[in-house]
């Protein structure tokens, strides 16, 4: 690398990478991780197309245009449709993740790339380079990031969202490299959202992947016209990362070294369960307990150790966590989720409705749990789970996962992602058998030079 390279700003780092990428071929690691976000963030869109919130983000994003809404018979403008099909896949906290964050690449960058390949007609070579220009920024910048931007109290699915759509719609549309320097400074400008959603169970969170993919075309489409942004967006002295990752001195250096050469893309996580990433493996634990015999009845208290960052989000206040207002709530509340496994041995779509959020088994065994702080605890570096169960008769039970499993450590297998989206699929009413053909078309993609035509795509 040239001195002038080593100095450059990182947006321009980064245009110009994006800009090579249009003739790069992919590790096979990164096409397999890029096609499984296609299959899972399509199948989670579809499950939450009946929800009162999809339908209402439908409702004020009206008008015809030519990009398909996952999962219903209308096409919308690209940026409603990213909006939409952003939001879908996101609402229910299935999506997929990645550990460090953690941050949800797909219900953003699958979202945004597919809305405007349908709308300029670009071909599956096109989508591909979209989709691994996007996550692997979105990853990048959840590593630099860490917990400082959850502490600040910003979502970092929704800010740093926002920066990969841009990449994402940059590479997929081969945007000039200088359009894209500016669709960086734009998107810093337009990224945002908050957590306050912890306090009540609203529904912003779900808002926030659609708004970042929304965000990223804008930004792209202004760039191209001419509209200048700071090229130091995301190192300067008021740019993102200190914006948004306050007090952490984020190095902004793990945004460009090794591009093209590390791909952390290939590290995606993939849930097995319909809540919070770092209630995960707290879940595996409460459900092996249950298989070794533990009940409900039995329980006098559930003690967890826990990584001292994760507390403001998933336990604190601790009298509202036990006793989440609503089902929304109930996926960022670690005493629900460990009870509702417990109880009822999943913790999936129908474990989050408004039945199971006000089952008094349920609430029973929420208020038992604690939690104790573990210096030793690895987040956010590795998201691990421990419950010791005291029962009644005074005898302890324990279980550990030392990793999220779906994740790096323990891959979500492919026919396990297959089946998980096909039972999205049936939990809105379509075929199952689409989760198949979803996956051959994400596999096909690098072969794919006729403008994009997705199998779940409306009619025109």
């Amino acid at each position: 690398m040239s001195s002038d390279a080593r100095n450059a700003p990182v947006a321009v780092t980064l245009a110009d990478w994006i800009e090579d990428l249009a003739g790069a071929a992919l590790p096979g690691a990164v096409t397999r991780a890029l096609a499984d976000s296609v299959i899972d963030t399509v199948g989670l869109a579809f499950a939450a197309r009946g929800a009162d919130y999809v339908s209402a983000v439908r409702e004020a994003w009206k008008g015809g245009g030519p990009a398909t809404v996952f999962g219903a018979r209308e096409r919308r403008a690209p940026e409603a449709a990213a909006m939409i099909n952003g939001t879908a896949a996101h609402g229910e906290d299935f999506d997929n993740t990645f550990e460090g964050c953690p941050v949800h690449p797909g219900a953003v960058v699958v979202p945004a790339v597919l809305a405007v390949a349908e709308a300029e007609g670009r071909t599956g070579p096109d989508v591909l380079r979209g989709l691994a220009a996007g996550h692997e920024l979105m990853c990048r910048l959840g590593l630099a990031a860490g917990r400082a931007t959850h502490a600040a109290g910003f979502h970092p699915t929704a800010v740093i969202g926002a920066m990969g759509a841009a990449a994402a719609v940059a590479a997929a549309t081969r945007a000039p490299s200088a359009a894209t320097v500016d669709a960086f400074g734009i998107a810093g400008s337009m990224a945002s959202g908050i957590i306050e959603y912890l306090a009540d169970g609203s529904w912003t969170k779900r808002m926030h992947a659609g708004w970042a993919a929304h965000s990223g075309l804008r930004a792209v489409a202004m760039g191209r016209a001419g509209f200048r942004g700071p090229a130091t967006v995301f190192e300067g002295v008021h740019g993102f990362l200190k914006a948004f990752a306050p007090g952490a001195s984020p190095d902004p250096s793990v945004l460009t070294e090794g591009l093209g050469r590390r791909w952390e893309t290939a590290r995606i996580a993939f849930k097995p369960y319909a809540c919070g990433t770092m209630t995960q493996p707290f879940i595996d634990c409460a459900i092996r307990l249950r298989g070794r015999g533990v009940r409900a009845g039995e329980v006098a208290e559930l003690i967890c150790p826990v990584g001292e960052g994760t507390v403001h989000r998933l336990w604190e206040p601790l009298a509202l966590k036990r006793n989440p207002p609503n089902a929304y709530a109930a996926k960022f509340s670690t005493p629900y989720c460990i009870a509702v496994a417990l109880v009822r041995g999943d913790a999936g779509l129908a474990e989050f409705g408004p039945a199971a959020v006000r089952d008094p088994e349920v609430l029973a065994v929420s208020n038992r749990v604690v939690y104790r702080i573990d210096p030793d605890d690895e987040y956010p570096r590795n998201y691990a789970g421990c419950i010791r169960a005291v029962l009644n008769d005074g005898s302890v039970v324990e279980e550990r996962q030392p990793h999220l499993r779906g994740g790096a450590r323990e891959p979500l297998a492919r026919d396990a992602l297959i089946r998980k989206c096909a039972a999205n699929l049936a939990h809105a009413g379509a075929d199952p058998r689409l989760a198949e053909a979803i996956a051959e078309w994400a596999d096909g993609l690098a072969r794919n030079t006729e403008p994009v035509r997705p199998p779940w795509a409306s009619p025109g």
